[in-house]
């Protein structure tokens, strides 16, 4: 070789391209927390509802209530596509996945079930044990600078069944108006299941809240079988531990919300509940119905749905009131028509209270972390080649 010429460097590494589900804003808002985007991971499991667990929920579905067999199906689904996101998680080196959703999606008498977020990676040293978590990140910015830490998504979810029991036990009741306790008790024990079980879920992590809890109900294809799901972020809070007496901190409020009650000086307590089951009755019925083919208010209606709506308040004041709680804040109402005349009236929110030395990190958030992303895909079409994409998101 002559001494003369030179040896070529070697060609650089092709740079790796990230496909993340950050948006710009988000991008902003973890990079404030020391984060830099990652790849958008998913997991996911199908499963068959199968011949037995159709028996099994006929059964049940005589006398209404949890229809077990279902709920620990959808559990074992949730759970099996969540933990292939972990995976994935772990393979990616991620510090963290933000956004996470849990979706399932029926391929004829099949179902899928999903989990899907984006990875973020420290940008400084390390951060520590791998987090996931239900916000996204813009929410993520607002709940660390708000002192609760994420830990990990967490759910909690009853599938449960009106029954048979609707119209032969309840046909009786729907012969007169107001409320029929034996679904109101039902459809409260069935309501707060859901909310334990993602209470327990945050205790074994060693969490001592779960904040930004959604809340959905959801058909479970044409089981008839309902699910109620609620989704949230298994966190810690420095002054958590003594707020609520069950030991977890549970709150629906946004992120944003959470916040600016900080800011205030308040923490959540709880999340509280209440439902009541309504009947308008045979006469208030025929009543009602003759009535719509004049105009006018239909006082029977009006009644009834006013009844329902001050019993489910006075559940929420009551638990709000043994937590000793200030304030219930982000209270909304739900109604729902369970057939047969009869009518299911939710209220929903959480209590609050004034906590010394509660306080966020910084002075105000920025613009980037309250703006909301546009939608810029939509799909209005109910078939794609000839397939019914039938998603139901928690």
């Amino acid at each position: 070789m002559d001494a003369q010429q030179s040896v070529a460097p070697p060609a650089p590494a092709p740079k790796v391209s990230v496909f993340s589900g950050l948006s710009g804003n988000e991008m902003y808002c973890v990079d404030l927390l020391g984060y830099r985007p990652g790849n958008l991971l998913v997991g996911n499991s199908i499963f068959s509802m199968g011949v037995l667990g159709g028996l099994k929920s006929l059964g049940r579905g005589l006398i209404g209530g949890e229809v077990t067999s279902f709920t620990e199906m959808i559990q074992e689904g949730r759970r099996l596509s969540y933990s292939r996101l972990a995976q994935e998680m772990q393979q990616n080196g991620a510090s963290g996945v933000t956004g996470i959703d849990s979706e399932i999606v029926f391929h004829g008498t099949n179902a899928e079930f999903l989990s899907v977020g984006s990875v973020i990676h420290s940008t400084g040293k390390p951060a520590g044990q791998p987090f996931t978590t239900s916000f996204d990140g813009q929410e993520l910015f607002c709940q660390v600078d708000a002192g609760y830490d994420p830990r990990s998504f967490v759910f909690g979810n009853v599938a449960y069944s009106i029954g048979v029991g609707k119209g032969v036990l309840g046909a009786f009741k729907t012969l007169v108006k107001g409320e029929v306790k034996q679904y109101t008790e039902i459809f409260n024990n069935t309501r707060h299941l859901a909310l334990e079980r993602i209470t327990t879920e945050a205790k074994s992590l060693g969490a001592n809240a779960v904040v930004g809890i959604r809340t959905n109900i959801l058909p479970y294809g044409t089981t008839g079988v309902q699910e109620m799901v609620m989704v949230g972020t298994a966190s810690s809070h420095k002054q958590g531990d003594s707020i609520n007496p069950t030991g977890v901190i549970t709150s629906d409020l946004t992120a944003e919300e959470m916040w600016n009650i900080a800011k205030l000086g308040y923490m959540p307590q709880q999340l509280v509940l209440g439902t009541s089951v309504y009947s308008i009755g045979f006469v208030g019925g025929f009543k009602s119905f003759m009535r719509s083919f004049v105009k006018g208010e239909i006082t029977e209606m009006t009644q009834l749905i006013y009844g329902a709506r001050e019993e489910s308040i006075k559940k929420v004041e009551q638990q709000a009131s043994e937590l000793g709680a200030d304030d219930v804040l982000g209270l909304k109402t739900y109604i729902y028509s369970l057939g047969n005349g009869l009518i299911e009236f939710l209220a929903i929110g959480t209590a609050v209270k004034k906590v010394p030395g509660v306080k966020t990190r910084s002075e105000q958030l920025p613009p980037q972390a309250i703006i909301r992303d546009k939608d810029t895909f939509s799909n209005h079409a109910d078939l794609s080649y000839g397939v019914d994409l039938n998603t139901q998101k928690a």
